[in-house]
């Protein structure tokens, strides 16, 4: 499999003994790229899954969706960017400016900042620490921030009951979705992204198949309580359009309402996207002991593993949302505290005792 730390290693070098810049100046240039292109696949990630979500959700309510706007709708989303830039962005009366203005910037630095994180490749993750889940969790939590400070800044009532109602479950969640990572540090034994695919390559190595049940459990916890921290439906109370209007972002418009917005869809394609990376071995393609089996799959680029698997996790979790109908903020917050969390505790204790006992797949 190709390895992209080839191509960063040659532009440093060409940088540093062909241009013959210094430290500062190589890094200065490698950081600009580097933000140019996660600003650029961020976008074009938000494009995709706005279209995406409009088809699925249309053809499970057996409907076209868009179809005007350019062949087969492609434009549609298009278009809809070319408004949304060109709105007015307006302040609301007795509202707090400060906290209005700031909260649609620390969602989408959250979001930006947790889709850094993301392994597309070997050898291209971004953000790469050895403390790398610890990170993801401490950066993605800054939405949860920018969401309570949208609803209270606003000073609009439906605003604030939003707002509330997304603090406390997005927190809530945040503690099975970190067990659950927890869970996967403990039998991978780091914390580093790229470490824990890298711990998931080889025949049958993918953890939810070496770590047979525990890993199960974890991977389905992840994903409903990643739905619920995303506010994606059913869990999405905190924007239930028929009592909230628009939730937290009611009194915004323009790009402070495009945030929002962007924001949404990629919260789904970052928790898919850790979903695969943790769980379903990131871009480590699938290999079962057979050699030419094998030599086929590892010829597939990792990048094409990491995004088929994320966007068919992508897929369900829409499935699920145009499936099940809106649960009430008491249900969402007792599936949490009642089940999820002692389901999670029981499979940290368990997983522990399969890895000190020896019993996963080595």
């Amino acid at each position: 499999m190709f390895d992209f730390s080839i191509v960063t290693q040659w532009f440093d070098a060409f940088l540093r003994q062909t241009l013959g810049l210094g430290d500062f100046w190589s890094i200065l240039i490698e950081c600009v790229l580097v933000g140019v292109a996660i600003l650029v696949g961020y976008a074009l990630l938000a494009i995709v899954l706005i279209f995406m979500e409009r088809k699925v959700c249309a053809y499970f309510q057996c409907r076209l969706g868009p179809m005007r706007v350019g062949p087969w709708g492609l434009l549609q989303v298009f278009a809809d960017v070319f408004k949304m830039l060109i709105k007015e962005i307006f302040f609301v009366d007795r509202a707090d400016k400060f906290l209005y203005a700031v909260a649609p910037l620390l969602v989408i630095i959250g979001s930006v900042g947790a889709f850094s994180f993301l392994p597309w490749n070997k050898g291209a993750t971004i953000l790469d620490f050895n403390v790398g889940i610890f990170l993801l969790t401490a950066v993605s939590s800054i939405g949860i921030l920018g969401i309570f400070l949208a609803g209270w800044g606003s000073n609009n009532k439906y605003s604030v009951v939003s707002a509330m109602r997304s603090a406390v479950q997005m927190i809530s969640y945040e503690i099975s979705l970190c067990l659950c990572l927890i869970t996967a540090v403990i039998l991978t034994g780091t914390m580093q992204m790229s470490g824990i695919v890298e711990a998931q390559t080889g025949p049958f190595k993918w953890l939810i198949c070496q770590g047979h049940i525990p890993a199960l459990l974890a991977f389905f916890t992840f994903l409903i309580a990643g739905n619920a921290e995303a506010n994606r439906g059913p869990f999405d109370m905190a924007e239930a359009e028929s009592e909230l209007t628009a939730g937290h972002h009611t009194e915004y418009s323009g790009m402070g309402f495009g945030f929002f917005y962007l924001a949404e869809f990629l919260n789904l394609f970052i928790t898919a996207g850790i979903a695969a990376t943790v769980f379903l071995g990131g871009w480590a393609p699938l290999n079962i002991g057979i050699e030419a089996f094998d030599a086929v799959m590892n010829y597939i680029p990792g990048i094409v593993w990491f995004l088929g698997k994320a966007f068919a996790l992508v897929w369900i979790l829409m499935w699920i949302k145009w499936t099940f109908p809106r649960l009430r903020i008491d249900q969402i917050l007792s599936l949490e505290w009642k089940y999820l969390m002692p389901l999670s505790l029981f499979n940290l204790i368990l997983m522990t005792v399969v890895v000190a006992l020896g019993l996963y797949i080595k």
